[in-house]
């Protein structure tokens, strides 16, 4: 029978806590080994260091924008990426854009951490360090940046399984931390699949709720420093995004296992393993899309070497591999602003050879009728 990591401690004015790594084997097996494959396949794809940077860098700015939003940040999508990149005006309210800002200082920090091995110490200062980058220079209710909170607090409501009240006095938040902090880095949660570890750090912290605001975007970094920590790469920027996309599932995985009166936190443990197996999934084709790209500029060079393609047909091929969904007509290659550049001064009976001979040799396919976009499968 398996032995699962278990803490109990009594609080002074909110009854007993129950730190608890139990869950069912049975459900959650299949989840584990699947994410093992995925995640083997993943670190065997060959990719480029700088288009494995330039997948972080976006998959950060995503998260940014989805664990802003679960808070309730009502900046869109579109406008944080231009904040991000630097590139807007755009008048946000004042503490909608330091949330962004702070964010990205958030995820920033963590670059900076080191670690021996692969196991991630969780300590009081690193929490209350993230916390303090999270929420710096924004004036919340009853929140001190860094700093655990002293008052009752509310969590959750009534369409998402209920009303929860985390530990209402600093004295019990203080020990609940200690305790937790204390299980969380045993010998049996050292040993514990770091998935399950991060994930169970991510709802305890949820349900000791410390701070006054920005408790929900703590406990999601820490859950990520963790599973990066393991050596486990994109994944632990992306799980923000499950989580906003299915925002709802989140709440009430939540809910289910608190409510659970055998402490089993399999509920949310699954809901957190489909976001990993998920975000694995699109990393996967990510990667193989890039490398597809890749192989693809390589097959149109040597076509070109081989004189079984023109200079002018080379080039438009490289224009559409930037843009993998773009589609064009014949009469598109005379007006849009990134093909003409390569036609003009060139007859209409040439542009229909050039896609004649692109489509015989399959590097392009037709969409629809008089309709064509570049073709991914040319080489299978």
């Amino acid at each position: 029978m398996t032995s699962f990591p278990i803490k109990e401690i009594m609080t002074l004015k909110s009854g007993k806590y129950v730190f608890s790594a139990k869950y069912s084997n049975e459900k959650l097996t299949s989840y584990l080994i699947e994410s093992s494959i995925l995640f083997q396949t993943i670190n065997d794809l060959p990719i480029l260091p700088n288009i494995s940077s330039k997948i972080q860098e976006e998959l950060i700015k995503r998260s940014i924008f989805s664990t802003a939003a679960l808070e309730g940040n009502p900046l869109s999508e579109l406008h944080v990426m231009k904040m991000l990149s630097e590139q807007t005006n755009i008048q946000e309210t004042e503490r909608a854009k330091q949330e962004i800002y702070n964010l990205k200082n958030a995820y920033n920090y963590l670059k900076t951490i080191k670690v021996s091995g692969n196991f991630l110490k969780i300590t009081e200062k690193l929490i209350k360090d993230i916390h303090k980058s999270i929420t710096k220079d924004i004036k919340y209710n009853d929140n001190i940046p860094g700093n655990f909170r002293n008052h009752v607090v509310k969590v959750g409501d009534i369409n998402h399984g209920g009303i929860f009240t985390p530990p209402k006095i600093l004295r019990d938040i203080t020990n609940l931390s200690k305790v937790f902090i204390e299980w969380i880095n045993s010998q049996a949660m050292k040993d514990i699949n770091p998935v399950i570890r991060a994930a169970l750090s991510h709802y305890h912290l949820g349900l000791i709720h410390p701070f006054g605001d920005g408790n929900g975007r703590t406990a999601r970094i820490v859950e990520a420093l963790i599973l990066q920590t393991a050596g486990i790469q994109y994944v632990p920027v992306m799980l923000s995004n499950f989580y906003y996309r299915n925002m709802n599932d989140y709440y009430w995985a939540f809910s289910k296992s608190i409510k659970n009166k055998n402490n089993d936190v399999t509920d949310f443990l699954e809901f957190v393993l489909k976001g990993m197996i998920e975000s694995l999934k699109e990393i996967k084709d990510k990667i193989i899309y890039y490398i597809r790209v890749l192989t693809l500029k390589d097959f149109y060079l040597l076509l070109h070497s081989d004189k079984r393609i023109t200079h002018r047909q080379y080039d438009l091929l490289l224009l559409l591999i930037e843009n993998t969904n773009f589609q064009f007509t014949f009469n598109d290659i005379q007006k849009s602003q990134s093909l003409k550049v390569l036609y003009r001064n060139v007859s209409p009976s040439t542009i229909r050879r050039d896609i004649k001979k692109l489509l015989d040799l399959n590097l392009i396919k037709i969409v629809k009728e008089q309709t064509y976009q570049i073709n991914m499968n040319t080489l299978g």
